[in-house]
C-alpha cells in the first residue's frame, strides 16, 4: 500500500468502508466505530500541536528580508488567498443550496445507538484548545520576527519538523482508515447514498471553480503587464509545473519547474528567486476555494446556520493558519481543522468528509495554487520595476 499514492488509498478506503458497512454484522461495527473513535481523540489531540507547529515558523520566517517587495509580496499573496476564498464563499452561497438536499441532516445518517457503541474509549484532552494555540502561535511568531531570536527560531522549526514527521507517519497513513471507517457508519445507517450524491457535485464545483479563478487571474496579470505574456502564453507555459503539481500535490516539490515557468513568462530572475519559493508557503487560492466550498457544503447538509460573519472570520484566520502548510499531503486542511472545530463547532464525521472531500481534490489544489504563483510573480515584478524606477528618479532629483 505505502507504493499507492494517497488519494487512491483514500478511494479504496471510502469503497471498502462502503462494502463494510453494508455487509458488516454489528460485532465488526462496533469494532470500526471503536478505532475510528481513538483515532478521532488522537486527532483532537495533535491538532493545536499542529497549529503551533505550523503557523509559528511560518509567521517567524515572514520577517526575513526586508523592502517594500517583500511586504507588497506577502499582502499580495494574502490578498489572493482570501479574496478567492471570497469569491468561493460567494459561488457556494448561490449554488450549495441547489447541489444539498439539506431535508436529513448528516449527523443522523450516523448511527449512534448504544449497540453500536464502542467497545472501549481512550480520553486524549488536548495540552491546550484551539483558540489558546492559534494566539499563542500568532505571539510567539511575531515576536520571533520582530526580536530576530535565532535560538527560538531554531527550536519551533525543530517542533515544525517533529510534528511533520508525526503527521506523515502516524496520522496522513492512517488517515484511509479513519475515513473508511466512517463511510462505514454512513452505509450501515443507510446515509450513504445521500452523501455520495451531493459528494461528486460538490467535487465537480470545486474543480472547475479552480480552473476559472487561474484563468483570471491569468487576464488580470496579463491585462496589468500591459499584455505581456498573452493569456495563451500564460496558459501554454503553464503546462508542465501544473502537471508537476498535480502529480506531487505539493508546493513546495514544484518550485524548480515554477522557476522555469516564471523564466519563460518574463519574470526576471532576483524577482522570481525570490517570490517563488515564498509563496509556495505562503499562497494559497486552491486551497482556500476548496476549504470554503466543502465548509458551506458540509454547513447546509447538517442544517446548520450560516452565518457570513464567522464565514468572513474563518477565511480571515485561514489564510494565516495555513502558512507552511503545503509541506504535508492535505497539510491545508488540517491546519484548518483546529478553526472549523471552535468557529463552526464541526464534530469528528463532519471533518472526517472535509478531509476526505478535501484530500480528492489536493492534486487540482495545489497546481490551482502553483498556476496562480506564476501569475502573481509577474505582478511582484512589474511593481518592483516600478519601484525601482521611482527611486532612479529620486535619486536623480536629489543630485
Amino acid at each position: 500500500m505505502k507504493r499507492i499514492g494517497l488519494l487512491p488509498r483514500l478511494l479504496i478506503g471510502i469503497v471498502l468502508g462502503i462494502i463494510l458497512g453494508l455487509i458488516a454484522p454489528q460485532w465488526l461495527m462496533r469494532a470500526i466505530v471503536t478505532v475510528t473513535d481513538l483515532f478521532g481523540n488522537y486527532l483532537n489531540f495533535i491538532v493545536p500541536l499542529i497549529i503551533v507547529a505550523f503557523v509559528v515558523p511560518g509567521i517567524a520566517d515572514l520577517g526575513r528580508g526586508a523592502g517594500r517587495v517583500l511586504g507588497f509580496s506577502v499582502f499580495m499573496s494574502y490578498a489572493s488567498t482570501v479574496l478567492w476564498a471570497f469569491a468561493a464563499l460567494g459561488i457556494s452561497i448561490l449554488l450549495i443550496p441547489m447541489i444539498v438536499d439539506d431535508t436529513q441532516p448528516l449527523s443522523s445518517a450516523v448511527y449512534v445507538a448504544q449497540d453500536v457503541a464502542a467497545y472501549f474509549s481512550i480520553d486524549m484532552p488536548p495540552l491546550a484548545n484551539i483558540t489558546s494555540a492559534i494566539i499563542l502561535a500568532f505571539m510567539i511568531g511575531v515576536g520571533i520576527s520582530l526580536t530576530k531570536a535565532q535560538g527560538m527560531r531554531s527550536l519551533f522549526n525543530e517542533f515544525h519538523s517533529i510534528i511533520a514527521l508525526i503527521l506523515d507517519k502516524t496520522v496522513i497513513p492512517f488517515l484511509p482508515v479513519f475515513i473508511a471507517g466512517i463511510f462505514a457508519q454512513l452505509a450501515y445507517s443507510g446515509g450513504i447514498v445521500k452523501i455520495l450524491g451531493i459528494f461528486g457535485k460538490v467535487f465537480l464545483l470545486v474543480v472547475l471553480f479552480q480552473f476559472l479563478a487561474n484563468f483570471l487571474e491569468y487576464v488580470i496579470a496579463s491585462i496589468y503587464r500591459k499584455g505581456e505574456p498573452s493569456v495563451a502564453t500564460f496558459i501554454r507555459n503553464q503546462v508542465p509545473s501544473w502537471i508537476t503539481a498535480m502529480g506531487t500535490q505539493s508546493s513546495a516539490a514544484t518550485i524548480p519547474i515554477t522557476l522555469q515557468t516564471a523564466e519563460k513568462n518574463g519574470t526576471s530572475q532576483d524577482i522570481r528567486d525570490f517570490f517563488i519559493p515564498l509563496s509556495a508557503t505562503i499562497h494559497f487560492p486552491g486551497s482556500s476555494i476548496a476549504i470554503t466550498i466543502f465548509t458551506v457544503a458540509v454547513i447546509y447538509m447538517e442544517q446548520m446556520t450560516l452565518s457570513l460573519s464567522s464565514m468572513i472570520g474563518f477565511i480571515l484566520l485561514m489564510g494565516i493558519t495555513m502558512v507552511a502548510a503545503p509541506g504535508i499531503p492535505g497539510g491545508a486542511v488540517m491546519a484548518a481543522l483546529g478553526l472549523l472545530q471552535v468557529i463552526f463547532g464541526f464534530n469528528e464525521t463532519q471533518l472526517a468528509l472535509m478531509i476526505a472531500l478535501y484530500l480528492a481534490q489536493d492534486s487540482f489544489g495545489t497546481a490551482c495554487s502553483v498556476a496562480g504563483n506564476c501569475a502573481l510573480v509577474t505582478i511582484i515584478d512589474k511593481r518592483a520595476e516600478k519601484l525601482a524606477r521611482r527611486e532612479q528618479k529620486l535619486k536623480k532629483v536629489e543630485g
